[in-house]
């Protein structure tokens, strides 16, 4: 998919140089079709390698998109420049009377919290709030899925004994949904949390379906509202290498953290770590923009939020 973004944004070089289409602003204004508009809630601390990350996951189809940055206004990052914020990210004031065909909400490292005690929270309601009428499709990633889960069905989430972090084997509970297309019966997914929710909780709402856990992690993949809601508990837009920074920072925090499971070849932190869920992620987004953003939100951009599915 021909990602267009700003021409200075970091992730654009850093993208094209994998090779991945990145269209220049002058040429995608030529093209006559409709843009799909996808806003981009990024909560992660680290909001440059999750840009690359989100966006290199949604480049792996042909149709143009257009992407939004969004950041809270309650709550100020300190790992991100006051620049790169100021000249690519928004405010929900600055977007609110916009509509969008999709949008993803990132996780954030405020699990161990309660909901109500995160700065931002109450923001975050009213943008998960707006999205039932201004978004067509929202895709929720680890913290943001428990986040929406316990605002919109009341789920909570509990603390683990210990952190989940490594990269684990999942199968389908499903076969028949269109996210799940070309899915191997047996798949990997990075997970990397402190928490999980309450899979009960979801079995008990019938608008809510269980599309995917592990014998080792829980849910991994649920869906609401015929697929304007999709929650997914873990990370399949990390980099190789991701884990094994969170590992080291943990590390260098004095955390007691054990070594992420499969991941490092033969547990060895020194070892470079393979990919090996890499075409799964990027299968996992494309049906999401096919099968939940393209093939079903209204041509008219206006219309998105009065149409049933």
């Amino acid at each position: 998919m021909p990602i267009r973004i700003s021409d200075s944004l970091p992730a654009r070089a850093v993208l094209e140089g994998e090779n991945i289409f990145v269209m220049p602003e002058r040429r995608a204004a030529r093209q006559d079709i409709r843009p799909l508009r996808l806003l981009i809630l990024n909560l992660m601390p680290t909001k440059i390698a999750t840009e690359t990350q989100l966006l290199r996951c949604l480049s792996n189809t042909p149709l143009q998109i257009e992407v939004d940055l969004l950041q809270t206004s309650t709550y100020r990052p300190k790992n991100t420049s006051e620049q790169h914020l100021l000249n690519f990210y928004a405010t929900f004031g600055q977007i609110s009377q916009n509509r969008y065909d999709g949008m993803i909400i990132t996780g954030a490292p405020v699990e161990n919290m309660e909901f109500e005690d995160v700065a931002y929270w109450n923001e975050l309601c009213g943008i998960m709030d707006w999205a039932t009428e201004h978004v067509h499709s929202t895709f929720h990633i680890c913290w943001g899925a428990q986040a929406a889960l316990y605002h919109r069905y009341g789920i909570k989430k509990y603390a683990l004994p210990e952190k989940i972090s490594g990269v684990f084997e999942h199968t389908l509970c499903r076969k028949n949904i269109p996210l799940l297309r070309g899915f191997d019966d047996v798949f990997l997914v990075p997970h990397s949390r402190h928490t999980a929710v309450d899979e009960d909780g979801i079995e008990k709402h019938s608008d809510l379906i269980t599309l995917s856990a592990s014998a080792e992690t829980g849910l991994y993949l649920a869906m609401g509202r015929g697929g304007r809601d999709i929650f997914v508990t873990g990370h399949s837009e990390y980099d190789a290498d991701t884990l094994a920074e969170e590992y080291r920072r943990d590390i260098g925090r004095g955390l007691k953290i054990k070594i992420p499971r499969n991941y490092f070849p033969g547990d060895d932190p020194s070892a470079a770590p393979p990919h090996t869920w890499r075409s799964h992620g990027h299968l996992l987004f494309s049906n999401w923009l096919n099968y939940y953003v393209y093939q079903t939100t209204p041509y008219d951009i206006e219309s998105v939020g009065s149409e049933v599915i």
